[in-house]
């Protein structure tokens, strides 16, 4: 079991001293309700990037909102690290004082990035034409994620990677290296390998363009164009030019889509709910969530829709009523990847047979998401059968209470913390630290919005 860190990233007391610290553990109270007015926390997925391209543009790039979670703080310390003066202003503020395409500087030592399978895959790329040498180093989760669908498309264009045996971290990349742009087509959708080709292509010479299978997330794209370096789109390909300057702006963070799922999820599988969450981030690209729940019959609406720092956000309000099972389209899966745990609830909740396939990449997250999401419900007494690419749910009746390992990964710990809502009898989830890298303050929002939750 990985030893526990606090939430600044620094090791405690008691690991300096060789202890190992016991894991938290979530105990949930059966039933209930989720009501009144939540406010969910700030992208994650932008608050990396916020400081990636804000370090490397030219002047001062001011962001609001950015998530204070343990993931987006790795990409910060990591980039303080490397020469960047980053000020932390205010909750949620941040002051980033780029140092421009060439301005980075070698870290004293190899870089932790903790949990973040995001900072490393888009550091892989953006690193990969600096001029020094430097590694990345993780936690024991992040050390079994595959990396090769980054390193190897980056060595197409010229960058020297090292890996692991397996594929896995730590990332070994050595300096100095002249980048070529190439076309490249993606095997499987991902948002993270896209983006790392893109950062790579900043600094390469002539065009790169990545095509991709199914749309990801364009939240790189789209904060390109707001620094200045515009990629153009071609149906379902990406280009841009290399030799671009960045310069800094304001970034306002809306809140993040896929934390609001689990509320989402909660009031939608809960009668007598009704939930209001503000400023929801609904980037074309990342509401598969929400349509999913709506092809199962949830009842949400979106009020006061808006522009916010070049995204679109939205007010959502989601009323309690019966779900049913369906067969989820392909072309939503990439659109929905990070929130499925979450929809594994809905559909264990749901009237009828849900069925998922052509979502693999969820072997190969924090978890197995098939595997441990398919463990844990069969616990509760609800019939899942995992697949190779999904999961078959048979939901709409009773289940239980029971002890969860959510094996480190904080969608699932709190998946199977709004699944309380719908038990029996109570749940406890094991090994639940790493929910503060995507959502600090979890079980106070949570206890917010009417779940009964406690940790010790």
């Amino acid at each position: 079991m990985p030893i526990a860190r606090e939430r600044s990233g620094s090791p405690t007391y008691f690991q300096a001293v060789g202890y190992r610290v016991m894991s938290r553990t979530f105990t949930i109270a059966p039933g209930g309700r989720c009501a009144g007015t939540v406010d969910i926390p700030g992208d994650k997925s932008i608050s990396h990037r916020a400081i990636m391209l804000g370090s490397i543009a030219e002047g001062i790039t001011k962001v609001s909102g950015f998530l204070e979670g343990e993931d987006s703080l790795a990409t910060l310390a990591a980039f303080r690290a490397m020469g960047v003066r980053i000020e932390r202003p205010g909750p949620g503020r941040v002051t980033v004082h780029g140092v421009g395409m060439r301005g980075l500087r070698a870290p004293a030592a190899p870089l932790d990035l903790g949990n973040s399978g995001t900072s490393m895959r888009l550091l892989a790329g953006l690193l990969s034409a600096q001029p020094f040498d430097c590694e990345l180093h993780g936690d024991a989760s992040l050390t079994r994620r595959p990396m090769r669908r980054v390193t190897t498309p980056l060595a197409e264009m010229g960058a020297c990677i090292e890996t692991a045996e397996k594929g896995t971290p730590p990332l070994r990349i050595r300096g100095g290296k002249h980048l070529q742009g190439i076309h490249y087509r993606m095997p499987v959708a991902s948002a993270q390998v896209k983006s790392a080709l893109l950062l790579a292509g900043l600094y390469a010479e002539g065009e790169t363009s990545v095509s991709e299978p199914a749309p990801t997330r364009d939240h790189t794209e789209r904060m390109l164009a707001a620094l200045g370096c515009h990629a153009r789109r071609y149906n379902d390909t990406v280009c841009l030019q290399g030799g671009a300057r960045l310069r800094g702006t304001y970034i306002e963070v809306p809140a993040d889509i896929s934390s609001a799922a689990f509320f989402m999820v909660g009031a939608a599988i809960s009668p007598g709910s009704e939930l209001l969450l503000p400023r929801i981030g609904i980037n074309p690209t990342r509401i598969g969530v929400l349509s999913i729940l709506r092809l199962m019959g949830a009842d949400i609406t979106l009020t006061n829709e808006r522009m916010l720092g070049g995204e679109p956000v939205a007010d959502l309000r989601i009323r309690g009523g019966q779900l049913h099972g369906i067969d989820i389209p392909r072309e939503l899966v990439a659109l929905a990847i990070d929130e499925f745990p979450a929809l594994f609830i809905a559909a264990a909740c749901a009237e009828g047979r849900t069925v998922l396939s052509g979502a693999e990449e969820l072997r190969v997250k924090e978890s197995d998401r098939i595997q441990v999401m398919a463990d844990g419900l069969r616990a509760l007494g609800v019939e899942a059968s995992p697949t190779a690419d999904g999961m078959i749910i048979d939901g709409g009746r009773p289940y239980g209470g029971a002890t969860i390992d959510s094996h480190g990964d904080h969608r699932i710990a709190m998946s199977f913390a709004i699944a309380g809502l719908r038990a029996n009898s109570a749940i406890r989830i094991r090994d639940c630290d790493n929910v503060d890298t995507s959502f600090p303050g979890f079980v106070r929002t949570a206890c917010a919005a009417g779940i009964a939750i406690t940790q010790a």
